[in-house]
């Protein structure tokens, strides 16, 4: 199977609503809760108007681009871009984990990848096997240093084109996706490519609002990961690269010291990297 739809941001924030709203998910977010947010937003709001002076030409605009927002199917990405990094840390630090840190999701993940042996060549075609090779290789652990029975690493990525399978036309459905099931000590050894940075899609609403203040729409190189194991609270997080470009000035605000790669050449004069998973107990 192949995508049909085109690389535009129409077509992917489309693509990311849908699964969104195929997900359908709640919260027992208390009355009083919702409350107590809902007036600070507000609050925030009217503080940034008073400060700013907002003029009705201004208000008339945020409202025309929210609509845009939504008819483009971008409030996926735009959130996932702007907002998420600050939950996922409040999250991470709320909970006092000591665990591998995350990351965001960001808006191109989809479920139930194909299953893949803890040493495996992620699915790719022939066309990507010319780009820069990478063996990613490591362990999950609990917070002690003891391997994971049952671990998996879910892992997807961009092409050294920087698109995704399944949001940009052309490419097999499971291409750079896929859930490795580790060994028992929770070990696992990855063949794949190194991914390219890449712009978010810029020619729709969520550009426009970057092009507004001046900014860029350019995301760092770096792999997905979604890391599970029995009895544990599964991490999801990025991992990006020593040296990258846009690391140091990522649109989305998501890199972290602790998530950055330095793969070196094997004895085979492939890029190898290795990097390892510690869990927190379960909540």
């Amino acid at each position: 199977m192949t995508t049909t739809e085109n690389p535009t941001a129409h077509a992917s924030g489309n693509a990311a609503t849908d699964k969104f709203k195929s997900e359908r998910v709640s919260s027992d977010t208390s009355v009083e809760r919702a409350a107590a947010i809902y007036k600070d937003v507000l609050g925030a709001f009217a503080e940034i108007i008073h400060k700013h002076q907002v003029t009705y030409d201004e208000y008339r605009v945020l409202k025309q681009w929210m609509i845009d927002v939504g008819e483009y199917g971008e409030w996926p990405l735009w959130l996932d871009v702007f907002v998420e990094h600050e939950i996922e840390e409040v999250h991470y630090n709320r909970k006092h984990f000591s665990g591998t840190k995350g990351s965001i999701e960001g808006p191109y993940y989809v479920p139930d990848s194909p299953k893949l042996p803890a040493k495996c060549t992620m699915p790719m075609r022939e066309q990507d096997k010319a780009a820069e090779a990478l063996i990613f290789k490591g362990q999950v652990t609990d917070l002690e240093g003891k391997g994971l029975q049952g671990a998996t690493v879910e892992l997807w990525h961009a092409d050294k084109e920087g698109y995704y399978s399944q949001f940009a036309p052309g490419i097999p459905e499971w291409n750079l996706r896929g859930t490795i099931e580790c060994d028992d000590e929770g070990n696992f050894e990855i063949t794949t490519l190194k991914p390219a940075p890449y712009k978010i899609p810029a020619d729709g609403p969520t550009g426009w609002f970057i092009d507004s203040y001046g900014g860029h729409p350019w995301r760092p190189a770096h792999l997905h990961l979604m890391v599970k194991a029995p009895g544990k609270r599964a991490i999801t997080t990025q991992l990006y690269f020593q040296g990258g470009e846009w690391v140091e000035d990522d649109v989305a605000t998501a890199t972290k010291p602790e998530l950055i790669l330095d793969p070196q050449p094997n004895a085979d004069g492939v890029d190898e990297v290795t990097y390892n998973f510690a869990l927190d107990p379960e909540a």
